[in-house]
């Protein structure tokens, strides 16, 4: 195995460990046992004093079941466990293939920087999660103070500052102006114009005929290849919980590439030439299912206003929002959120509202699996909860991520689209219920409401109701035997892929959808039982 230095300072003598390190330590643990990296699981002990896993020190971490606090894995490290980082870290290195150095190493820099933003959350009162407002962008930033449930860095933004974060991320709530920049007409590629764009002398700069404006992120600016930025900042934005998307007002989103990564160093927030347009494309493949499927309660957010420049830093995309109050289903997870909700909505009953939430959800996706061949990567930053006159719908933006079957698509008599990315087409049906499983079954759906109510029994019940609409149909039967009946679970093994393991030696197409780890089937337990 490797050899590894780490960098991180060692600790003389027993020490109390600080609580963000401790929760941190732990993560990245569990994240390295649940994708069992480098064969750690080997380093798993069972005798009469329990279950505990050897870390490279020699000591013992005692482990417990997952239950539904592990909920995607067998083991995860006890609650009482203090764990300090560098000795997790120095785990990872031992355990690592020479070939992983650079991986491991730039591991070890996501967990630092995400230490040092944990710290920066408490100085900063961030944890309490108590000031939130009632708007589209209020839930945004709320929702950005949750911890992701599977990756255990996300709170690293690589590369980025303390005051780079409390001047941009939506955990802090700031609002800051964007820069803009002249770019050359003849190398766009665009559909539809920004009604809100300034002039060339409101940002600085000489009337160019042969130019048009592009919005640019503040983080990106150093990252423009040769092109020219005006000096005077325009149109104060606020970001959102994915970060490199503002809102600019309540209704209109903008969308840009950040310099930076995110859940993984291979995880680049820029935008790639014919990413918008794929986007566009999946909109409209879903739209022409719901003209199919009047009952399904699901809008679209509207993505069909881009452009690009050719180059990964020079692309904006305008998302429009529907009437109504819109919450992320990510802050479904932030304290307070679910009961404020059920009170306004659901005379009180939580129960009620993630019902209905599950039924819709489970309603759009199963069919869309079953009936046409698709499954989306609608996690739940991709997904909001839209309440106003008449039943609460499910919102769903940023598409271009989704997995479509072409020959079920014409034989639906849908038109295939036409994908610049033929990663988006699968004739597998079992890589269409990865996604399902993986992204609506334990993001979307799991990671919510076994949260809030501590046990699956409600997304049994809603997901067997949404197959059982489709009786004896074959891909129905499939679904239900990878989830409903399976004896375990697929996951992503999200770090290996996203920053451990370069992609050649993974295989993977697409390092979003990188999987091999799986864990006990939760929808399988009982409260009772755990």
């Amino acid at each position: 195995m490797g050899d590894l230095v780490i960098s991180l300072p060692r600790r003389r003598g027993v020490r109390a460990v600080p609580a963000r390190e401790a929760y941190l330590a732990a993560r990245v643990l569990n994240a390295l046992l649940r994708e069992d990296y480098g064969g750690l699981a080997a380093r798993v002990t069972r005798d009469k004093a329990g279950v505990a896993l050897e870390l490279a020190s020699g000591r013992k971490v005692r482990l417990t079941s997952g239950g539904f606090a592990g909920l995607f894995q067998d083991f995860v490290v006890a609650s009482d466990e203090e764990l300090e980082l560098d000795e997790v870290l120095e785990t990872l290195a031992d355990v690592a293939e020479p070939e992983d150095t650079a991986g491991v190493a730039a591991f070890a820099e996501e967990c630092r920087e995400t230490l040092l933003a944990l710290d920066l959350y408490a100085a900063h009162d961030i944890e309490s999660g108590l000031f939130v407002d009632r708007t589209t962008i209020g839930y945004e930033s709320l929702a950005a103070c949750v911890d992701h449930p599977i990756y255990p860095t996300a709170r690293c933004r690589s590369g980025l500052s303390s005051a780079e974060l409390l001047a941009y991320a939506p955990e802090f709530s700031p609002a800051f102006e964007l820069r803009w920049a002249a770019v050359p007409k003849e190398t766009v590629s665009s559909r539809g114009v920004g009604e809100f764009w300034p002039g060339f002398s409101q940002v600085g700069l000489p009337e160019l005929g042969t130019h048009v404006l592009f919005p640019v992120h503040p983080l990106s600016v150093g990252s423009l290849p040769g092109v020219i930025v005006g000096p005077v900042p325009y149109l104060r934005v606020r970001p959102t919980l994915s970060m490199r998307t503002v809102e600019v007002d309540s209704r209109t989103h903008l969308k840009l590439p950040l310099a930076t990564s995110t859940l993984g160093v291979r995880n680049r927030r820029s935008i790639r030439p014919g990413t918008l347009r794929d986007g566009a494309e999946a909109e409209r493949l879903l739209r022409g299912v719901l003209d199919r499927e009047p009952g399904l309660r699901v809008l679209l957010a509207d993505e069909q206003t881009y452009a690009h420049a050719g180059e990964e830093y020079l692309a904006w995309m305008i998302r429009r929002l529907p009437e109504g109050e819109i919450v992320s289903v990510a802050a479904l997870a932030a304290p307070g959120v679910l009961p404020d909700l059920a009170d306004r909505h659901y005379e009180g009953d939580i129960t009620a509202l993630l019902r209905d939430y599950l039924s819709v959800l489970f309603a759009w996706n199963v069919t869309l699996f079953v009936r046409y061949g698709i499954a989306l990567e609608a996690h739940q930053q991709n997904l909001a909860l839209v309440f106003g006159d008449g039943p609460m719908h499910l919102l769903v933006k940023d598409n271009d991520g989704l997995l479509a079957a072409p020959d079920r698509l014409a034989a639906s008599g849908l038109e295939v689209p036409a994908f610049g990315d033929q990663r988006m087409f699968t004739d597998d049906p079992h890589a269409l219920a990865d996604v399902f499983v993986t992204i609506t079954l334990h993001l979307a759906a799991a990671a919510i409401t076994v949260g809030a109510l501590g046990e699956a029994d409600l997304v049994r019940a809603t997901l067997a109701e949404a197959l059982d609409a489709f009786g004896d149909d074959p891909k129905a039967r499939l679904l239900r035997a990878r989830t409903l009946d399976a004896a375990r679970l697929v996951g992503k093994s999200m770090v290996t892929a996203g920053t451990l393991v370069d992609k050649h030696r993974t295989g993977a197409r697409d390092i979003n959808k990188f999987y091999g780890t799986s864990g006990p089937n939760y929808l399988l337990i009982t409260q009772r039982s755990v």
